[in-house]
């Protein structure tokens, strides 16, 4: 390791933007994997049959494709689904959520005038919404305005926010949005969230990336290594005796993790603290191998890149309430994704993909396959009879497939106003001297956009540009 300049502990799309940014500060960066395969979470495999590729946790991106650090360095091949997201609903009806902000509103029928007046006044600012919810945001905030129409009616819980629509489609697409947030309708912000995944759809889209969400680590593997640097696979790191004791050290592990390889070199107050740190409900995935498209009842889910299953916004936000009480719903919310739609690379002329996943307790061990195919089959009559093969996977095998899946949490940590708000200048990235944490358990937290691993290569640089100096 001594003749790198820097090295980055993990290979996930925080790792690897980490390794991105101290490369284009004109450093030689290793980035140390234990995998034998980088991405984190943006890797696609093979799950089910030859010729099919699936992604294994993150598929769609609409972080990815507005986030300022990707849109920095030209990252993604990026498709654009001709339908973001639709929220089918029984009877053949669905709230649907067009790239057009008004053919959106005029489908919310009633509720359409204040979809419009709320979102539309943010659509157009977007690039500041996105740079101030996905960055440190300074006092006074540079675009207060924007911020204000954002955050003001955002503090509210998706509960209050629901009081004001009237339709069930408008109603069901608030729940489906908010649900990202994996945790209670009734928690603060909640409707902050769902008016965030709003916002991007009519100004940056839902898109996949063409050939697999693996295409994501790829691409910036290749910036580190066009740099002089190095990504290697198959080398775990386990304690602090295996890290170089000169040049900063970035980790893309959780905080538990990095309490373990840091060592000596965190104080007592900051092991506590990571120590104790708080991890979120798990999720169950199921991908599907399929001999056709996915038959839903009503049109416009067949023409989405996402589709938001599980009914009425009462519904939904039972189903989010019983996982975090520790029970299983019965009629559990599924995010369903349909990449081979848009992506004639990930399946057979004659077949299609569909990846789906549900939220569980943390560390469950229920089989949910039955329950989330009951719920497509609920809207899309003859799915079971498309399945050609099927793989399946709990939260242990997330953990295993991704150490930074503690219990199948994929989120980096459990929900939280003062999570979502523990933002600084260094304090959340500089763990110790020299050590650095670069994980989804940072600002601004999960989702695949590179902007943990980016602040804390700017933290990483600014200390050495500081030691310098001095």
């Amino acid at each position: 390791m001594t003749r790198f300049d820097a090295v980055v502990v993990g290979s996930g799309p925080n790792g690897l933007a980490a390794a991105v940014e101290l490369t284009r500060s004109g450093r030689q960066v290793l980035v140390v994997e234990k995998s034998n395969t980088i991405g984190g979470g943006t890797r696609t495999e093979a799950l089910t049959l030859p010729g099919f590729l699936h992604d294994v946790c993150s598929a769609i991106h609409p972080l990815g494709v507005a986030s300022p650090f990707f849109r920095s360095i030209g990252l993604g091949d990026w498709i654009q689904p001709e339908i973001p997201v639709s929220h089918p609903l029984d009877g053949e009806r669905a709230g649907v959520l067009y790239r057009s902000l008004d053919e959106t509103a005029t489908g919310l029928g009633p509720d359409g005038d204040r979809y419009r007046r709320y979102v539309g006044s943010l659509v157009g600012h977007s690039d500041d919404l996105v740079a101030q919810v996905l960055g440190p945001v300074p006092f006074p905030p540079p675009h207060p305005v924007t911020l204000g129409r954002f955050g003001i009616p955002g503090l509210l819980p998706a509960s209050v926010m629901v009081r004001a629509l009237k339709t069930e489609q408008a109603r069901g697409l608030l729940a489906g949005m908010a649900a990202h947030a994996i945790a209670p309708f009734t928690a603060p912000l909640t409707g902050a969230l769902a008016t965030l995944f709003s916002v991007l759809a009519h100004a940056h889209g839902w898109p996949l990336v063409r050939g697999g969400s693996q295409r994501i680590a790829e691409e910036m593997a290749a910036l580190v290594e066009a740099g002089g640097g190095s990504v290697q696979t198959g080398r775990a790191i386990t304690s602090e005796s295996d890290l170089p004791t000169a040049g900063p050290v970035l980790l893309d592990v959780m905080p538990g993790a990095a309490v373990r390889l840091a060592g000596r070199r965190l104080d007592a107050a900051t092991r506590r603290h990571l120590s104790g740190w708080k991890h979120g409900p798990g999720v169950f995935k199921v991908d599907w191998a399929l001999d056709g498209p996915i038959p839903w009842a009503d049109d416009a889910s067949r023409r989405a890149g996402t589709v938001h299953v599980g009914g009425t916004f009462e519904e939904i936000a039972a189903a989010e309430h019983a996982v975090h009480v520790g029970d299983h719903p019965e009629r559990p919310f599924v995010i369903v994704a349909q990449q081979s739609l848009f992506d004639p690379l990930r399946a057979p002329e004659d077949g299609q993909t569909a990846w789906a996943y549900c939220h569980v307790p943390a560390r469950s061990d229920r089989d949910m396959t039955t329950l989330i195919e009951a719920q497509i089959e609920r809207f899309a009559p003859g799915f079971r009879d498309r399945i050609l093969a099927r793989h399946v996977m709990s939260p242990s095998d997330y953990q295993a497939h991704n150490p930074n899946y503690v219990g199948g949490d994929i989120a980096g940590g459990a929900y939280s106003v003062r999570r979502l708000l523990r933002f600084g200048t260094s304090r959340p990235y500089r763990i110790g001297e020299g050590v650095y944490l670069c994980s989804s358990a940072t600002p601004p937290g999960a989702g695949v956009h590179g902007m943990c691993g980016y602040y804390a290569a700017r933290a990483a640089i600014a200390d050495a540009g500081s030691s310098t100096a001095s």
